[in-house]
């Protein structure tokens, strides 16, 4: 099978972060993950569950397509 990359998504994922000024280590503990764990998300080496990507969509108040790349409009539905 082969892994899909979203590269997008780790782009998008370092830009919030850095617009809301958090950091990588606040954003492993808002996820129970390790600090190691959130830098391979946002460097793109895990997959990440739908439910976590919802979390990170409303962590981020951004809609789903816009946080995996499907769209540039920011907005929510």
């Amino acid at each position: 099978m082969m892994e899909i990359k979203m590269p997008l998504l780790s782009q998008r994922l370092k830009l919030l972060r850095s617009e809301k000024n958090v950091t990588q280590q606040n954003m492993a503990e808002l996820l129970g993950k390790t600090s190691r764990h959130y830098q391979d998300i946002e460097s793109g080496k895990i997959n990440i569950p739908s439910l976590t990507l919802i979390k990170l969509a409303d962590y981020f108040g951004v809609s789903l397509d816009y946080l995996v790349g499907r769209s540039e409009d920011r907005r929510m539905l």
